[in-house]
């Protein structure tokens, strides 16, 4: 049977974490027949499937407002707490107009009961939860107690009540087994493990032209090669540390283009970065035009290039975070068969590293080993190569769709029963497919009869 599935978040635009996940999820829902439809206040998505409430944004001046006067304050005023509860009353309405409009069956919620970027619609989405008990995924990216700007609030009431909330209706998903055992730990709440995935089993599909305008309009030369960083402009993302690395690498060739527009946590970290690379002498390259995730057809028309576009002629990727709940830009660099240095942050040490994936890798610090590895990496296309075609096929077997489908069609029977069939797709690296199904069947049935 078809089922109608509800996304709701504050953003589904752009290339970061959340919009990607959800792109995936949404991908693997369709081609098995079922229809996805949008719920944000900055959508990227077709418009005849979406509700774009520009009320429901993280950074609408309505909950900017409502942020300044509960985050790193103790205590909250009156008329903070009506506003937070005007706001709520006004998105659970618009929530109401988005399920009955389009007779949603199953919600999913993505990191809106996770993080307190938007207080009030994290509210207005629980009690819609609760009182309509429509069946619900919690996608959890990164809890509030991970960000040390959440540890002082105001607001530890409505935290404890909705990000996330314990309901009987709700499932929740985790990206890694830290955030699996502090959720449990913390409230009581059991979940799963969906890691981020790729399709690898579908190697991507290029548009070498495109990604060639893509290089110019960087400025890069032809014999000019590109070190990427794939990620947004924030602070944890440790970007000073692939400067550090260009300028070890002593090759003037050797360009830093930074993926991702900088804005969600503000502009001073930017401007630091191009001092601190200007310093060190380094060629340092911010995109300033809007990049699409490879599943929105380049943002519903509104961007040039797609985060496809961006990876092609990348000749190494840096991925120094200092934090990461999983890593896309990690699984993306293996998707294109790119070499990559990366910061082994825990949830990598963790969940990631014990695969055994074939890496340069640092601890919090650039040392000459490691530059010495990288320049091996880069100047040997022999070494390269086997590295990547190892990397692939690692990858290929822990997180590709298929462990996707297995674990929704699993959430998916649990709240449907027979009436809905497994998700499918081609399973080329999925070996004892029956048994796993089976196996993580068993283990769901038991984490949700609690």
């Amino acid at each position: 049977m078809v089922k109608n599935i509800g996304f709701v978040s504050t953003r589904f635009a752009g290339i970061d974490g959340v919009t990607l996940e959800s792109s995936k999820w949404a991908d693997v829902f369709e081609k098995n027949g079922h229809n996805c439809f949008w719920f944000a206040g900055e959508l990227d998505r077709d418009s005849d499937k979406s509700l774009l409430v520009p009320v429901a944004h993280f950074q609408n001046e309505q909950n900017k407002w409502i942020n300044a006067q509960i985050m790193g304050k103790k205590g909250r005023k009156s008329p903070v707490t009506r506003a937070i509860h005007d706001l709520r009353s006004l998105l659970k309405v618009r929530l109401h107009e988005f399920i009955e409009y389009f007779n949603i069956d199953l919600l999913i919620a993505e990191n809106v009961l996770t993080i307190p970027m938007h207080v009030p619609l994290g509210l207005a989405l629980t009690e819609i939860i609760a009182e309509t008990q429509i069946p619900t995924i919690a996608h959890h990216h990164d809890f509030y107690w991970e960000r040390v700007r959440f540890s002082v609030n105001a607001v530890n009431d409505y935290l404890r009540m909705a990000f996330p909330p314990k309901l009987d209706n709700i499932k929740h998903v985790v990206i890694n087994s830290e955030a699996q055992e502090q959720l449990a730990l913390r409230t009581g709440i059991s979940s799963i493990i969906i890691p981020n995935v790729l399709d690898f089993e579908n190697p991507p599909v290029m548009d070498i032209k495109a990604a060639s305008v893509f290089r110019e309009s960087m400025g890069l030369k032809p014999d000019d090669r590109m070190i990427l960083q794939p990620t947004r402009i924030i602070q944890r993302k440790g970007i000073e540390h692939a400067i550090e690395l260009v300028k070890e690498l002593k090759d003037p060739r050797n360009k830093l283009v930074v993926s991702h527009e900088a804005g969600d946590e503000g502009f001073e970290y930017v401007e630091w970065l191009q001092k601190y690379a200007c310093g060190h002498e380094v060629t340092l390259k911010l995109i300033t035009t809007k990049i699409a995730d490879p599943w929105s057809n380049n943002g519903n028309g509104q961007a040039r290039y797609s985060l496809w576009d961006v990876y092609p002629f990348a000749d190494f990727i840096t991925y120094p975070s200092l934090y990461e709940g999983f890593g896309n830009a990690f699984l993306e660099a293996i998707y294109f068969k790119k070499p990559m240095l990366i910061n082994r942050y825990s949830t990598f040490v963790r969940d990631i590293e014990p695969q055994g994936f074939d890496l340069a890798v640092i601890d919090g610090f650039l040392s000459r080993k490691t530059v010495q590895r990288v320049k091996e990496i880069m100047d040997s296309p022999k070494q390269r190569e086997k590295m990547v075609t190892y990397n692939y096929e690692v990858a290929a077997r822990h997180y590709s769709y298929s462990v996707l489908r297995t674990r929704l069609s699993a959430i998916m029977n649990y709240f449907f029963g027979d009436s809905v069939k497994q998700l499918t797709g081609k399973d080329r690296f999925m070996k004892n497919k029956d048994f796993l199904n089976i196996e993580l069947r068993q283990t769901l049935h038991s984490q949700f009869a609690n």
